[in-house]
């Protein structure tokens, strides 16, 4: 999803440039704040899930299980599971991180934030969510929650980063989507391999999603093989790796950079 302002007949381009430093300064006030955090998971999920639902106390005592381990916790700090993750992080004396975006309909902050950051711009959140993330663990959710879910495994399919661990929690939930891309991405037509269903796992365990969290994070675990993948090439300043450029071709015995 795009979520930048498509350039009109009418839309100056001056105005059009100085969108540019207005989303440097995203980055760079992502950057530097959470640069600066321990080891963090990024939790997902719905902001209409009330507080009386037990997924949001799922997600409320994810929080607080990560904090007690000294993860800090990422969340979109709205609502629903956001506030929940946040909460147990929060109340546990975690740090408890909000990334927050500007909406139509205006997103209210929840009140359980160490750390609040204000976005504009879509891809310049998410980049955070991935950048400074080192697992996913996503609660049932919305269109936003299977955004997220679904970019981190193109990019880890893409090996544009290292697998990490991405936990969905709640079979009742999850089982359908699962069975769907079961049956029609590989059985059907083939779209994706089989091996890529390795990517992420479904329980309705929070501790043991916790529990595997933390084990990746210091190497052991299945998830752990993955973390710290040595690579030839540095990673891309937002989180990614550089790849190799389709464009570049042979010239003159050197090689022509598009």
């Amino acid at each position: 999803m795009n979520s930048t302002p498509r350039l009109s007949a009418c839309t100056p381009m001056g105005e059009e440039s100085w969108r540019v430093f207005r989303i440097m300064a995203e980055f760079v006030d992502g950057f530097e704040t959470l640069g600066q955090m321990p080891p963090a998971v990024s939790i997902f999920g719905s902001a209409r899930t009330p507080c009386a639902n037990p997924v949001y106390q799922q997600a409320e005592l994810c929080g607080k299980l990560l904090a007690e381990r000294k993860r800090a916790v990422i969340t979109g700090g709205g609502p629903g599971i956001m506030e929940a993750a946040n909460k147990g992080a929060y109340e546990a004396g975690g740090v408890s991180i909000g990334l927050n975006i500007s909406l139509p309909d205006e997103q209210k902050p929840n009140a359980y934030q160490t750390h609040e950051l204000n976005f504009s711009f879509f891809f310049c959140r998410k980049v955070m969510f991935v950048k400074y993330a080192r697992a996913f663990i996503i609660f049932p959710g919305g269109f936003g929650t299977m955004d997220e879910f679904f970019e981190s495994l193109t990019l880890m399919q893409t090996q544009k980063i290292d697998p990490f661990p991405v936990i969905l929690v709640g079979h009742d939930y999850w089982d359908g989507l699962m069975d769907w891309i079961k049956g029609v991405f590989i059985e059907r037509y083939t779209t994706i391999n089989k091996k890529d269903l390795d990517l992420f796992m479904v329980t309705d365990d929070v501790e043991e999603a916790v529990r595997l969290v933390d084990e990746a994070i210091c190497g052991m675990g299945p998830f752990g093989k993955y973390q710290g993948i040595n690579r030839e090439m540095e990673p891309t300043g937002e989180g990614t790796h550089p790849g190799v450029n389709p464009r570049r071709r042979p010239l003159g015995g050197a090689e022509a950079l598009s």
